[in-house]
Parts: C-alpha cells; structure tokens; sequence
C-alpha cells in the first residue's frame, strides 16, 4: 500500500478520478425525464413547471459559494480540496432524496417554494463538483486550458446520457425511482473518489500527448452512447442486451484509467534517464562543454537579451487598455465586475447558454405538442447529452488549435457558436417532420461550446486566481437567461395557446413564436461577442500567445 501511495498521488490519477466524478453528477441536464412524474404527482401547470426548472438552473449555475469555498481551501487554509466535494455530496443527496420523497408521497406534498428549494440543492451540488475538478484541472495543466476544460466540461455533458444508461438498464419506466438513483449513484461516487482530486506543482513536461488521449476516449464513449441510443430509438432491447451494453459502457469508462497508467510509465522513464545523465555530469567534474549544440553562457546572454528587447518593444506599442488586460491576473470577483469585457461577456452567456437551457428544459414538452412519443423524447435528451460533449469537448479542443496555430482568439468561436445556434432555434420553431432532431443537434453543439469556452476566456482575462469564483459568477447568466426565457417566454405563450383541462397545447403553434424569439436572442449574443473580440483581439496577441 506504501509502494501504491506515491503513484495515486499525480496529476494524471487526479485527472482520471476528475473525469469519473464528472461523468455522475451531471443529473441536471436529465430533468425531462423525470419532468413529467414531477408536473403530475404535484399537480403542477407547465408555468409551474418551468418555475421549479428554472430553480435548477440557478442552483446548477449560482457557484459564486463553490467558488469563494475552493479559493478559501486552496488559498487561505491547509484543508485538502475534498473539502469541496464533501459539501457538494451532501447537498445532491438531500435535494433528490427529498424530491423523490415528495414525488412517491413518503413526505406530504411540499409548497411550490419547498420543491423550488429541493430542486436548488439538488442542482446546486454540481457547482461544487463542477468548479472543484475543472480549476484543479486548469492549475494542473496550465499550458492546455482549452483542453482540459473541454475534457472535464465534455464528460459533464456525456453524464446525463451515461445516468440514462443506468436508468434504462436497471429502472426502465420508473422516473421516480430514477430520482432515488440520483440521489445516492453520484453522491457515492464523488466520496469514494474525491481524496485522488489535488492540486500539483507545475511542470515543463508537455501534457499535449496523454491529454490527447483522453480526449480520444471521451469522443469513442460518445459514438458509443450514440450508437446505442439510436439502435434503442429502432429496436426494443431485451434485458440481457442492455445488460450487456451496460457493461461495455463501463470497461469503455475504465480507458482513462489506462492513459493515466501510461502517462506515469513514460514520466517514470524519464526520470530515470535524467538521473542517469545528471550521474554520468558528475563523474566528469572537469570537464567543460562545448559543442554546436549546446548554447554556451554568452549565448545564454545574448537570447535573453534578445527576448527582453522583444518585450519591451510589444510593450512601448500596447495601449492602455491592452496593459489593463495584461495585469488581469491579478484582478478578483469585484475588481473583474468593473470591466467591460466581464459584462460583455456575461450578456453573450445570457443570450447563448439562457436560450439552450431553455430548449433542453422544454424538450419534453415541445416533443409532446409535435407528438413525439415518449421513446423519442427520451432519445432526445440522450442524445443532447452527446451533442452538449461534442460542443464542450470540442470547442476547447478547437479554440486552443486555433489560438496556437493560426492566433485566433477566443470570442471569434463563440461568436460563430452562437450564431450557429440562432440557425438551431429557427430549425426547432419551424416544425417540420424530424425538427427535433436537427434542431437539438445544432443547439445541442452550441450551448456546450459556451460551457468550455467561457471558462476558458476568463481564465484568460482575469487569471486563475480566483477564477473559480468568477466564472461562477458569470454562470449566473444562464439560469438568469432561461428563467426570462423559459417562464416568460416559453411557459407564458404554451399556457395562452393551451386548451381543455389538462392544459396542453399540439401544433407548431405552442412553441413557433417562442423559438424565433429565442433565435433572435441568440444573434444579439453573436454581436456581443463579436464586440468581445475586438476588444480582446491585441490582449490575446500580446499577452495568450506569448505564454
């Protein structure tokens, strides 16, 4: 146990067991499939309905405490960063417990208020394990942000089809049991292996490869989990075959545990040789040096002075604005709240992540008034879950390609990203037959290309610091974006729309005006981020580019 002690303590068993806690506790993005037992056993309206929705997005979304939580731990004290996920477990186990005791009657029926409340901790929980795994990530491989961000945010996507997995496999039909499952699945989980998650010393050895790698899994469980959510849409498949997909899913979400395994035996190697060649240097104490392929200490001189010339003349052609950026790693939440680009891009997340929140809370429902059947609604969300993975995973992966190899800076993806989603709205307002499909593809991509690359940006602009706490802030934006959306757009024109006593509505109509409006939401978001850019475009040549 000695012996194993040493090789648990690394940056890539802290990364694997990241990964493994983000792929459980991402429960929010499955609301659609317990919406239904909720809005019935409680004898909600849909307003009512997106009112407790919308409780869930503020809890998933409000982490300025995980945030304060993770810079006070990490910074101010000697605690270890299981701290954090001590308190997101506790918090996720007694939000669903309690809804589920409401939704099977083990408690009386709660006021409105007090569901909202179970909802909040619920979601809230996620927070904790969201900005826990993420900036550990960040601080552990500080030179590929946009990588291990896309990574943790893109199996957070992949968490609500894996959760479904479980549910189909073990649960089929029994939504209320399913929330049972959430309420002790992921909170065991994130106990059992939150003491491997730390914070480690940086280093100069390139990461880029085994990051790779883990990004190569995390797309193979993607097209595997697409592969089976189709053939389930086609095809009944008896117990032993989901039995047996099951499995496969698990053995495919042990690979990480094998790169990490690989990663420490070439660091290993390469410690040895090290060490080999730091003996071999001391044997030849008299020994100079000399050799065309190795610089000598004038040389040393001359390149840094070369260097520092080349600073110094960026620096004499920066504008102010440019070196107000450039000390952004020294800003906190209340100094990053006086910028423009805070707030800019704050607005940008409203219109983006506010309308794509929207549509997946909404989901249910819009499938329903186009008479999708169930099967085909819960497919939906499944695969959203792949779509919102491939958004995460890859706009990091993307944005950091382009930032190195062609000096593009961040903004311009998210401004195409939303645009892009505008497109989507308009696809889902139109109703033509299989709408859902591609719409959901479109908006599915987009939104999770917000959730890598708004992290990402901030750590950029205002530094790693405290960059727990401000992105969190930020986040904020879109359970502020789907709360106007959602209950003041969406559920306001459903119930108008709605007839006879069950209050439901069919056609295009129930939800045709309510995504043309959210489309135009969406491009306002493009032009805020376009403005982004251009305010950010020279800070990232002067400052991103040079690190």
């Amino acid at each position: 146990m000695e012996k194993l002690r040493p090789q648990l303590s690394t940056r890539w068993i802290a990364t694997v067991a990241s990964i493994w806690i983000q792929c459980s506790v991402g429960a929010s993005y499955t609301f659609s499939i317990y919406s239904a037992v909720l809005k019935s056993s409680q004898g909600y309206s849909q307003s009512t309905l997106d009112t407790v929705s919308v409780f869930k997005d503020i809890g998933a979304n409000a982490g300025v405490i995980s945030g304060l939580l993770y810079s006070f731990v990490t910074r101010k004290t000697s605690l270890p960063l299981c701290v954090v996920h001590v308190v997101g477990a506790i918090q996720y186990f007694l939000g669903y417990f309690l809804m589920w005791a409401s939704v099977v009657g083990l408690i009386d029926k709660p006021p409105v208020a007090l569901m909202c409340f179970f909802m909040f901790l619920a979601a809230h929980a996620q927070t904790f394990f969201n900005t826990a795994d993420v900036v550990s990530g960040l601080e552990n491989f500080p030179h590929y942000g946009g990588t291990i961000v896309g990574i943790m945010k893109g199996f957070l996507g992949l968490s609500g089809a894996i959760l479904i997995q479980v549910y189909d496999t073990f649960f089929k039909g029994e939504a209320s049991t399913y929330l049972l499952m959430l309420a002790l699945l992921p909170t065991c989980v994130s106990l059992v292996l939150m003491f491997l998650v730390r914070i480690y010393e940086k280093t100069t050895s390139d990461h880029k490869k085994h990051l790779n790698g883990f990004s190569a899994v995390a797309m193979i469980i993607a097209g595997y989990l697409m592969v089976i959510i189709i053939l389930e849409n086609i095809f009944t498949l008896p117990l032993w075959a989901r039995i047996s997909t099951f499995i496969l899913l698990l053995i495919l979400l042990l690979l990480p545990l094998g790169i990490a395994i690989n990663a420490l035996r070439e660091e290993s190697n390469r410690s040895l040789q090290t060490d080999s060649i730091e003996s071999n240097l001391l044997t030849d104490k008299g020994e100079q040096v000399t050799s065309p392929n190795f610089s000598t200490a004038e040389d040393a001189i001359q390149y840094t002075i070369e260097d520092t010339t080349a600073e110094d003349t960026i620096e004499v052609k920066a504008t102010s604005d440019d070196k107000m950026l450039l000390d952004g790693e020294h800003l906190n939440p209340l100094q990053s709240m006086c910028t423009v680009n805070f707030w800019l891009l704050f607005v940008a997340m409203i219109c983006g992540m506010g309308s794509g929140l929207a549509t997946i809370n909404n989901m249910s429902q819009i499938g329903a008034s186009l008479s999708y059947t169930t099967v085909e609604v819960n497919n939906l969300v499944s695969l959203w879950s792949i779509w919102n993975f491939l958004g995460r995973f890859g706009a990091g992966y993307a944005s950091d390609y382009l930032l190195h190899t062609r000096g593009w800076a961040r903004p311009v993806l998210m401004a195409v990203t939303l645009a892009t989603m505008a497109v989507g709205h308009i696809v889902i307002a139109s109703g033509f037959p299989g709408n859902l499909y591609v719409g959901s593809v479109l908006v599915g991509i987009c939104y999770g290309s917000q959730w890598s690359l708004m992290p990402t940006i901030t750590s950029e602009l205002f530094g790693v610091r405290h960059m727990g706490t401000i992105f969190n802030t930020i986040a904020i934006a879109n359970p502020v974006g789907s709360y106007v959306l959602s209950v003041k757009v969406i559920g306001y024109i459903y119930d108008k729309e709605a007839s006879g006593d069950d209050d439901t509505c069919y056609g295009t109509r129930c939800f045709m005006l309510s995504f043309l409006i959210m489309a135009a939401v969406a491009f306002l978001g493009c032009l805020v981020a376009v403005a982004l850019f251009f305010r950010t475009k020279r800070f990232y040549q002067l400052a991103v580019l040079r690190r």
